[in-house]
């Protein structure tokens, strides 16, 4: 099923239910951005049904169970929660309780859900994009400009011709990637809620025939109609901060595997670099 279907099957299914079935299916549509995280413990709870009629009536929708129709009820709400709405979502999840290890355990389910999905063959693929490439440009809004710079400071250390786009403007984004072209590769980072001065640059990038590496969370996300490359890395809109472990993990792998592609000139820069930093005492030295 696409995202847009289980609101569409529940709308069109409703005459025929039963009672039990119609109150599930009420509150679904009346609370979606609720529902679509709650357990079916929760949401049998807050209808005044049983769990089993939960799963039943998941079933009655076309999926295999209640997780599938709840992953389908997340997708179809990706990048509308709002910050108040996330707040209040995590809130319900945590309360005050042990947030430090909750949020680990979280973080640590995430990547090792990207871990599970992720096709190596699709991040080769992504590498070699980037490493061929003329010139290189890093793209990322609000919270993941910190990806973005992260990023880029690496790349610059690796390639030549590195351009971190780092503007709130939508204009000025526009002057910083005006002469991308073919032969120039764009790593696009995104993540709910996505900026869609993020999506309009990377239309214009791919419009121009760039290759485009999506960094982001769905093969719903926005950006991926003009990405050559996609590579998702999962995220949890429920939080009110955006967890970027699992992208970030991805960024460590991809700037690892350019290095060792052009391990010789990256130990030449180090190497010259050594010698800069050691100059103008740079780092901090220990004896």
């Amino acid at each position: 099923m696409e995202r847009i279907d289980v609101i569409a099957k529940i709308k069109d299914s409703m005459s025929g239910l039963s009672k039990g079935h119609k109150s599930i299916a009420a509150y679904i549509l009346e609370n979606r951005d609720k529902a679509a995280f709650m357990t079916a413990a929760a949401l049998g709870s807050a209808v005044d049904v049983s769990e089993s009629t939960v799963v039943r009536f998941a079933a009655e929708m076309g999926y295999e169970g209640y997780p599938q129709m709840q992953k389908a009820l997340q997708a179809s709400i990706r990048g509308r929660l709002t910050n108040v709405q996330r707040m209040e979502l995590a809130t319900s999840k945590m309360g005050e309780e042990n947030i430090l290890k909750s949020v680990i355990h979280a973080d640590i389910e995430k990547l090792r859900q990207t871990a599970e999905t992720l096709d190596n063959d699709d991040f080769l693929r992504a590498v070699e994009a980037i490493a061929k490439a003329k010139k290189i440009y890093v793209l990322g809004a609000r919270s993941c400009s910190s990806l973005t710079s992260f990023l880029g400071f690496y790349l610059n250390l690796i390639f030549k011709d590195v351009k971190t786009i780092s503007t709130s403007s939508d204009s000025e984004t526009f002057e910083q990637i005006f002469r991308v072209g073919e032969g120039d590769a764009v790593i696009a980072i995104s993540f709910p809620r996505y900026s869609s001065r993020t999506v309009k640059a990377v239309s214009y990038a791919s419009s121009n025939g760039a290759d485009v590496v999506a960094i982001t969370d769905s093969m719903d996300s926005p950006i991926i109609p003009y990405a050559t490359h996609s590579l998702i890395a999962r995220s949890d809109m429920s939080y009110f901060a955006d967890s970027l472990v699992a992208p970030l993990s991805i960024i460590n792998a991809i700037i690892m595997a350019l290095a060792i592609k052009n391990e010789k000139a990256v130990r030449d820069t180090f190497d010259k670099l050594e010698n800069i930093w050691d100059k103008y005492e740079v780092y901090e030295k220990h004896e």
